[in-house]
């Protein structure tokens, strides 16, 4: 017999009380762990490229080709346990114990694995708690640091028939880690800003794609992009401004703050000049610590003037200078210098805009007795603690080590000041978030606690334009489309220049399906922003609506402007296949797919890509292809009531009825998803099968119906 001996991370799993279960009721119990292994483990252990090497009856051991695919393999199963057994009473729970070792193993030709490695990974399952995963200590430095659950560290331990004790660590699933001490933040190269992905659809759904649901608390960001085949820009408005960064002379960095904060506050005050137009500041940021070339930058904005100027603190005072440029000539038109206490540096954006358009013989809003002048901070070191916790998340990111002790010095803001409205905005995020990107433990809880901390903030300060984009966000996270758009246009009647109240809007109504308004808000969007980071999630909207529009040739040419801009997003290829798919160009969206699975970072949500993978291999009739890729996608998702769709008609139409009718019944006791009736998946299809639509298309709702209707479908 010939043997082969290697490393091998060997995971080791089985199923608590699998005698009491099957003892109460065998046939019951089997049936849902045979379930289970078709619906989420097996499809869970071929996405993280694991090999199963022996079944033991209610349970396994699978061998890896890592301790991190391991791992990731047991935290996704585990997690989808555990959302199977809501509503389950427990005597009928099946809960899995995991153990995994990285350990020398012996493989004989037949492919069992034998050893230390095997046996280790055995005792460790033994001692793990019921939903929990126990780790040795020469797996878990591989994956030390890489994990967002809690860890306990159970010490060393004598494991029956282990000659040595094994230092163990168990990670609780479903629990999140434990925050971190708070560290000085570094200095860190500026990064694109964080966009809320709700990847919706394609073709088997209603929504086709709700990218980017772009969020920043007051706008700025300081990384930006130039689209490739932009178009020229607009001929400047008589009323055109853009704010450039003002300078921070303080000669400390750690100062920048101050002048990013002034500079986001005057972006939002000039707009209260009537008729005005001012570029929005995730652009304007863009020209940070370069040279200002006014006439330049006023034909690439398609802006008449340029305000630019400096903050100096200096203890508790500081001093601001502002000159107004003209775009076309580069003549100063108006400067002027002022002094403040540090504290009321953000109330004095009014009397700078003011004294500008008194220069310029314009009509200016004086805020100063009008019911928006925002209300002095009633603590001033706590709103120096807050800004300084806005200006790590810019230039950080919102989910990321500097962004924790970001969120940390808001705490310590709310901590000395319990109504600080910066403070309570920002920390919202830290919340809601998460829940965006499919990371949250608790996403009922954390949108609760979100929306708790930012209604507290408009309840202090109700004219607080970058409060009323935060809810909106949140409101579209909860699927509350129309109330996300009533919010985010509060939020522009207050701040006409915050852009991402723009693009919540577009997006909102690509979700809803009214592409047309989702393409004028899109634009606006661009046009106040043409170099922001976040274009390329804009274009992706613009082929996502041109899709519903059945304007495919547009949509792939906008898809293709996205990829453009950032070929490492996943996103931008995603709704390029999209394009391609419902133009029937099978080969090339699959390709796209591919790539987005490729390209999404650990810890992101792939469950989108697969189920369009799913929906072409249907409409090609490779069945078996397109139930292996939906039953991946309900792995990971088992609300995703497309892929449900999908697996359900492939089964039936493939003459495994039984399996098919199973399916049904699973799918239809979901507490709540897509269409329940014949009738209603007929409905969602309905605006997607369109006169000049590619006839591949049709026949797919065509088959998918025929194969829904075969499993037992209710008609209405």
């Amino acid at each position: 017999m010939v043997e082969t001996r290697k490393l091998a991370a060997i995971l080791i799993a089985d199923v608590v009380g699998y005698s009491l279960l099957t003892g109460a009721d065998e046939e019951g119990t089997l049936a849902r762990l045979r379930s289970l292994r078709s619906d989420l483990i097996n499809p869970t252990i071929g996405i993280h490229n694991g090999r199963v090497v022996k079944r033991t009856g209610d349970g396994a051991i699978v061998e890896f080709r890592s301790v991190v695919e391991a791992v990731r393999c047991a935290i996704d199963v585990q997690r989808g346990l555990a959302e199977r057994n809501v509503g389950v009473p427990d005597d009928k729970r099946i809960e899995a114990r995991v153990g995994i070792h990285l350990g020398d193993v012996v493989e004989e030709s037949d492919g069992d694995l034998m050893g230390d490695g095997v046996n280790i990974a055995a005792r460790l399952e033994g001692i793990a708690k019921p939903g929990a995963i126990c780790l040795s200590d020469d797996a878990y430095r591989q994956v030390k640091g890489r994990l967002d659950i809690a860890v306990s560290d159970l010490g060393l331990i004598e494991l029956k028939n282990i000659a040595e004790p094994i230092h163990v660590y168990s990670l609780e699933v479903g629990k999140p880690a434990l925050a971190k001490p708070v560290m000085q933040p570094k200095r860190a190269k500026p990064k694109d800003r964080l966009r809320l992905a709700l990847l919706s659809a394609g073709i088997a759904a209603l929504v086709i794609l709700a990218a980017a649901g772009a969020w920043r608390f007051s706008g700025a960001n300081r990384t930006g992009t130039v689209a490739p085949n932009a178009s020229a820009p607009l001929a400047a408005q008589r009323l055109s401004f853009v704010v450039l960064p003002f300078a921070n002379l303080s000669g400390d960095p750690a100062q920048d703050y101050l002048a990013d904060a002034l500079t986001d506050e005057l972006t939002t005050a000039l707009t209260r000049i009537p008729e005005s137009f001012v570029i929005a500041s995730n652009t304007a940021f863009t020209f940070k610590d370069k040279p200002v070339d006014a006439k330049a930058i006023g034909k690439d904005l398609g802006v008449r003037f340029v305000l630019e100027g400096s903050v100096q603190p200096n203890g508790n005072q500081v001093r601001v200078h502002a000159q107004l440029i003209d775009a076309d000539s580069g003549a100063q038109l108006w400067a002027d210098q002022f002094d403040t206490a540090r504290a009321d540096l953000l109330q004095m954006q009014d009397e700078i805009v003011a004294r500008l358009a008194h220069a310029l013989e314009l009509k200016y809003v004086d805020l100063a007795a009008a019911r928006l002048k925002r209300t002095p901070a009633a603590n001033p070191a706590a709103e120096d603690l807050a800004l300084q916790c806005y200006g790590i998340l810019l230039k950080n990111g919102y989910v990321s080590k500097e962004a924790d002790a970001g969120y940390r010095l808001c705490e310590q803001a709310l901590a000395a000041e319990p109504n600080n409205v910066h403070a309570l905005t920002v920390l919202s995020v830290k919340f809601w978030f998460p829940v965006a990107l499919g990371r949250s433990a608790d996403p009922k809880g954390d949108l609760g606690r979100a929306d708790e901390l930012v209604s507290r903030a408009l309840a202090l300060d109700p004219n607080f334009a970058g409060a009323h984009v935060v809810r909106a966000n949140i409101l579209r996270v909860q699927g509350r489309l129309d109330d996300a758009i009533a919010e985010s246009e509060r939020a522009l009647a207050l701040d006409p220049a915050h852009v991402d109240a723009y693009g919540t809007i577009g997006g909102a109504y690509t979700q809803l399906g009214q592409f047309e308004n989702g393409l004028e808000f899109t634009d606006k969007a661009i046009r106040l922003s043409p170099h922001d980071s976040g274009l390329i999630y804009w274009y992706a909207d613009k082929a996502s609506d041109y899709i519903g529009l059945g304007q495919y040739d547009q949509a792939i040419e906008w898809a293709r402007r996205a990829v453009a801009v950032d070929p490492n997003d996943p996103s931008a290829h995603y709704v390029l296949g999209l394009a391609y798919a419902f133009l029937g160009q099978d080969d090339k969206a699959l390709e796209e797919f591919d790539k987005a699975i490729q390209l999404t970072p650990q810890g992101s949500s792939v469950n989108a890509y697969y189920r369009e993978k799913a929906n072409v291999y249907f409409g090609l009739k490779q069945y078996d292809e397109a139930i292996a890729w939906a039953r991946r996608t309900i792995a990971l998702d088992w609300g995703d009531w497309g892929a449900q769709a999908v697996l359900i008609a492939a089964l039936a139409l493939t003459g495994q009825n039984a399996e098919a009718q199973e399916a049904l019944q699973r799918y239809l006791a979901l507490p709540s998803g897509g269409p329940r009736t014949i009738a209603e998946f007929k409905a969602s299809s309905a605006q997607y099968e369109k006169p000049n639509s590619n006839p591949g298309i049709n026949d797919f709702f065509k088959r998918r119906t025929e194969g829904l209707r075969q499993a037992g479908m209710p008609e209405k």
